[in-house]
């Protein structure tokens, strides 16, 4: 069987090293996440996509590039994108014409948005975009005075002062509260990639909007019941299974389901979203360097142990980012222990999981950029940009 290669790494700078050319030839990487530190401008980003290919051609290039306030490159020809929240309020505004006028015109421009965004990045090199966010924009929930202080005394992190808005991490990178809005929507905004060439990522499983906490630097803990979690915030997950190619799970714990982070838990990999919702795509782990990354049943884990937990409970494929910029260290120390683990018999490589990773590779050529700029279709979709 092809080696299952699971890992997604990072590079520190804006060429190749000898030390990135060392990790990403090695046979358990499957791929590099850029950051905008990785970029100066066009010329420069295409060179280091050609660089990645030549070390070896299978390898899935990706960027966290959403539009709003996530998007990596933004300068030298690169359009600016609005964020998800503003094709939201497009579907809500019908202003002049026909009720639901406003929502038709905002699924086009969705189409557009997606289109623009995989066109512009696969004429640089760049194979995939972790988008879109499928969370539900929980902005005007908040608790109540005698919620929020029994739930304090259990010790939750994702308890807000009454009337303060929730999800500052989510915030307007999700295009709406109610979870129907949100499934129309990303189908329109993945059918724009998939005319790009570009597959897609739902994220962040099975939600993230109803916690405040940034699982960046905490592990939020969402304290709802599993059945209001599932048929609420999950519902775009079942209801887009025959278009989404990719999923991340949340770094968040929803007790009443299982006392570890989506991220680890064979109940919400392999029960709800495989088993329950029936998706057959490929699941990548949230950044392994993140805090709801390492706390795990209460302890605080390697970013070994952690990709091991992630890869056992049903992720194909682990990030880990931001850890090239010492030195490396922890990428070669995850790889070693990844490669330790599979002599010993502690990992098993999947054949299933390596098929879903290549799948995500694009198979049409990209235009180049200057082809792009002429394109009709292209042109098009900029004027319907919201």
């Amino acid at each position: 069987m092809s080696q299952h290669a699971p890992v997604i790494l990072d590079i520190a700078g804006t060429r190749l090293s000898a030390a990135d050319r060392r990790r990403l030839a090695h046979p358990l990487t499957g791929g590099v996440i850029l950051f905008a530190r990785n970029w100066v401008d066009r010329a420069q980003l295409l060179a280091l996509c050609r660089s990645i290919k030549r070390v070896r051609a299978d390898l899935l290039i990706c960027v966290d590039h959403e539009g709003g306030r996530v998007q990596r490159f933004r300068t030298d020809g690169f359009t600016q994108l609005p964020p998800m929240r503003a094709l939201g309020e497009l579907w809500m505004s019908d202003g002049k014409g026909s009720a639901g006028s406003g929502a038709m015109r905002a699924t086009d421009a969705a189409t557009a948005t997606g289109f623009v965004l995989g066109s512009e990045l696969r004429a640089c090199g760049v194979d995939f975009s972790f988008t879109p966010v499928l969370d539900l924009d929980h902005q005007d929930v908040a608790p109540t005075q005698a919620q929020a202080l029994a739930a304090s005394r259990k010790g939750a992190v994702n308890l807000e002062r009454p009337g303060a808005a929730r999800s500052g991490v989510i915030g307007d990178r999700a295009f709406a509260r109610d979870p129907r809005v949100v499934t129309l929507l990303a189908k329109s905004l993945m059918h724009g990639l998939l005319r790009a060439g570009m597959g897609n990522c739902g994220k962040h499983f099975p939600g993230h909007g109803y916690v405040r906490a940034d699982s960046h630097t905490d592990v939020p803990v969402d304290r709802r019941s599993r059945k209001a979690i599932v048929t609420d915030d999950a519902a775009p997950y079942g209801w887009l299974r025959s278009s989404l190619t990719a999923v991340m799970p949340a770094h968040v714990i929803y007790p009443k389901v299982d006392g570890r982070p989506a991220g680890f838990s064979r109940i919400w990999l392999q029960d709800v979203l495989r088993g329950e919702l029936g998706f057959a795509g490929a699941v990548f782990s949230d950044d392994l360097s993140m805090a709801g990354a390492r706390q795990i049943d209460g302890r605080t884990v390697t970013y070994t142990e952690a990709a091991l937990e992630a890869l056992v409970a049903g992720c194909d494929l682990v990030l880990l980012c931001n850890q090239s910029l010492d030195g490396g260290a922890a990428v070669d120390e995850l790889l070693d222990g990844l490669a330790q683990a599979q002599l010993t018999g502690r990992w098993t490589p999947d054949e299933a999981a390596e098929l879903r990773r290549s799948s995500l590779l694009p198979v049409a050529p990209a235009r180049d950029w200057e082809t792009l700029m002429r394109s009709h279709d292209y042109l098009q979709a900029l004027d319907l940009l919201p």
